[in-house]
């Protein structure tokens, strides 16, 4: 990735573990909100890397509540 990706995914990451510590997904948001203010590029990477993280998030969820129930009849 280039370095505006690599500060947007760490920013996500960052962003998506306050969100959870704080219960409050309000904060990616603002740090959306507060990018967008001053770069719109780093604002539509950071926005990239929380949905694409939030849905691998899901994701393993579900492979894992799969995996928990064991194989299918």
């Amino acid at each position: 990735m280039g370095v505006t990706e690599d500060l947007a995914d760490a920013l996500a990451r960052d962003a998506i573990a306050a969100a959870e510590r704080l219960g409050d997904d309000e904060v990616i948001s603002e740090v959306s909100e507060a990018l967008g203010a001053s770069s719109t590029t780093t604002q539509e990477a950071f926005m990239t890397s929380v949905r694409v993280r939030l849905a691998e998030q899901r994701a393993r969820r579900l492979l894992e509540e799969r995996l928990r129930q064991g194989p299918s009849a």
